[in-house]
């Protein structure tokens, strides 16, 4: 890192200020602070990327999360006026809160709580495209310390951004994409079932433990267990009762960060719907699809409804055979008069007879005149 006192004048007020240059990493591009301390300190935002310190989102969605109205003048005679205000007022203060009308807003929002940075975005270091290389005269090859990759749609709204629309908070496209993203963020829907008061907390990793978790939401009413699933790094909070749950549902829906970790909220299911959806569609429970067996036979046809409309085509004969073929019949056992013509096989006449049922007759005639 490297120090030049009053090096470059700022970017907003135009006064020179101290610069700090450094390398962020292997194959990154230089960074630099771009504005000075005391407009950074204005606006609670980074010297370098200017964004908000405690969110790390742009100032224009802090502000409007915050419901906050920029009161920062654009003239050079009343900005430096207003600048040097703000330096005594910063001056009389601890430094550990923000100074203006963002010392005076409201602690936090849900809306900048969804919306927050959790991770750091590595990408912002990398190094500029070569121009000389997408015009394809670069010679340096792998020593080009320039990206070598096609630039983006020069109509992207976000590849025009200006610093100063950054800072005051209007036309910046970053800012508008991410309340875009708002506006459209999913909300947690509360199920029917009245007896479920389990809710499900993914994304926990094995940094995260159990009296971590109940230290959260134990302000949302009683615990009755809490299970941690250590395998799938998720854990189940139950509750005592639903309106806890309930409360808990709403104050942790993306919005719940513990060790650094943004954890997911979700409500559990019951168990009679667990186990009709767990193996549903080849898909378990746990997410994973379910590779078929080998060997095993497919699924078989469901049974027809009636046993009116089931099928006689007992030879598995091609439907579209000739209907003589499809309707013959078979020939009666020995013995046994065809039926005539016009009936059904299965009809048997009250005159006909069979043999065998003859003989029997004859026979039982027989025994009862002996008794």
């Amino acid at each position: 890192m490297s120090k030049e006192k009053y090096g470059k004048e700022c970017k907003i007020c135009a006064r020179p200020f101290t610069v700090f240059r450094w390398c962020p990493g292997t194959r990154m591009r230089f960074k630099k602070t771009e504005v000075c301390q005391t407009c950074s300190k204005m606006k609670n935002v980074c010297q370098t990327c200017l964004l908000d310190l405690e969110y790390g989102l742009p100032i224009q969605v802090r502000d409007t999360g915050l419901d906050i109205k920029d009161d920062v003048p654009k003239s050079d005679v009343n900005k430096e006026y207003y600048t040097q205000n703000a330096e005594r007022e910063i001056g009389n203060s601890d430094g550990t809160r923000p100074v203006g009308l963002l010392g005076k807003a409201p602690s936090s929002s849900e809306m900048l709580l969804k919306l927050a940075r959790t991770t750091p975005y590595y990408k912002r270091n990398r190094p500029h495209i070569c121009s000389f290389w997408v015009k394809g005269e670069c010679k340096r090859g792998e020593e080009c310390p320039y990206r070598h990759e096609k630039p983006t749609d020069p109509d992207d709204p976000l590849a025009d951004q200006n610093i100063k629309d950054r800072y005051y908070g209007i036309n910046d496209p970053v800012a508008d994409k991410l309340l875009k993203r708002a506006s459209t963020m999913p909300r947690l829907d509360t199920p029917e079932d009245k007896t479920i008061t389990t809710l499900y907390v993914g994304g926990m990793g094995d940094t995260i433990s159990d009296a971590e978790l109940r230290n959260h939401f134990y302000q949302f009413g009683e615990i009755r267990t809490t299970t941690i699933v250590q395998r799938q790094q998720c854990a189940f909070i139950q509750f005592a009762t639903r309106q806890a749950a309930e409360l808990a549902a709403e104050k942790s829906f993306n919005k719940l960060i513990i060790n650094g970790r943004r954890l997911t909220v979700k409500w559990g299911r019951s168990q009679a719907a667990r186990g009709k959806e767990s193996f549903q569609d080849g898909v378990s429970e746990m997410g994973t699809r379910l590779d078929p067996v080998p060997g095993l036979p497919g699924a078989l046809p469901p049974p027809p409804a009636l046993e009116e409309d089931a099928p006689t085509n007992y030879f598995n004969l091609d439907p579209g055979t000739s209907p003589n073929v499809m309707n013959i019949s078979l020939p009666p056992p020995p013995g046994i008069n065809p039926p005539p013509p016009g009936t059904s096989p299965h009809q048997t006449s009250p005159a006909t007879t069979s043999p065998m049922v003859a003989v029997l007759s004859h026979r039982d005639l027989r025994l009862s005149s002996k008794e």
